[in-house]
């Protein structure tokens, strides 16, 4: 891929995902468009980029974001910020909330918003209480991927034995064993697809909890400093932000306080 076609690509990525693709991704874009191209017939790159321009729906242009975005999950993955929650959502029942709102901005496959669920259900221990929980992502496939809920044997190592027999069956697809999500779960969780760069949200509030996890790090500032000022909107005073591990929101925004590296709360 010559640059020229790559800064093309690059500046579409960048309009319609908020996604800042660096000059070092060129062979990470040409590897990710090549499956597309591919189904599509189409060898060139510049082919491809104009057959992505001419398409006036935009229907290409979600299916290359969805080939460039990463989506790289597990169940209860940074297990310290769902330890976190619990404790939180304990104290707010043990204060007479019954209503309780969350949001995974980035939900990918859907490991995150369900280990969200399995968390408040075993927190909350068949308390009498309203939940419900947000799910967002770009990309079309992994919603339909989360919407259907089926995973295969080798992602659930960190779901413990006793949630698994729980919240998911069993079943054999062919040779392999696949688990797919109970309905009891299923219905607390609302997938919906969201380019997290254009601001302001159509989601009033208040949220509880966000969670917004290595998301951050493929934006640039402007970007970055838009969403975290749409979520401190959407947050409750004492609610709760987490993101990921490697990134930083020191100096953004003054009304989150940090709890823990990674876990900020709404003063």
């Amino acid at each position: 891929m010559d640059q020229r076609t790559f800064n093309s690509f690059r500046k579409i990525v960048y309009e319609k995902s908020g996604i800042a693709l660096a000059d070092s991704k060129v062979a990470l874009v040409e590897a990710r468009l090549g499956k597309r191209m591919r189904s599509l017939g189409i060898r060139d790159h510049r082919e491809y980029l104009q057959y992505v321009l001419e398409d006036r729906g935009d229907n290409e242009i979600i299916r290359l974001l969805d080939v460039i975005s990463t989506n790289v999950t597990s169940f209860f993955r940074e297990p310290i910020h769902f330890e976190v929650l619990s404790k939180a959502v304990t104290a707010w029942r043990n204060q007479g909330q019954s209503r309780f709102r969350l949001w995974s901005a980035a939900s990918s496959t859907g490991e995150e918003p369900y280990s969200l669920a399995m968390t408040l259900l075993e927190t909350l221990n068949n308390h009498h209480v309203d939940i419900k929980i947000l799910a967002t992502d770009i990309s079309t496939k992994v919603l339909s991927h989360s919407r259907e809920g089926t995973y295969r044997e080798d992602r659930m190592g960190s779901v413990p034995i006793p949630m698994r027999n729980r919240y998911f069956f069993k079943h054999r697809d062919g040779t392999a064993s696949k688990f797919t999500v109970k309905s009891e779960l299923k219905k607390m969780i609302t997938f919906k697809r969201l380019n997290l760069s254009v601001t302001p949200f159509p989601m009033r509030g208040p949220l509880d909890a966000v969670l917004c996890r290595n998301v951050m790090i493929y934006f640039d500032n402007k970007v970055r400093f838009n969403l975290l000022k749409e979520i401190t909107r959407l947050l409750r005073p004492g609610g709760y932000l987490m993101v990921g591990h490697a990134e930083s929101l020191a100096g953004m925004i003054s009304e989150l306080k940090t709890v823990k590296p990674s876990i900020y709360i709404k003063q």
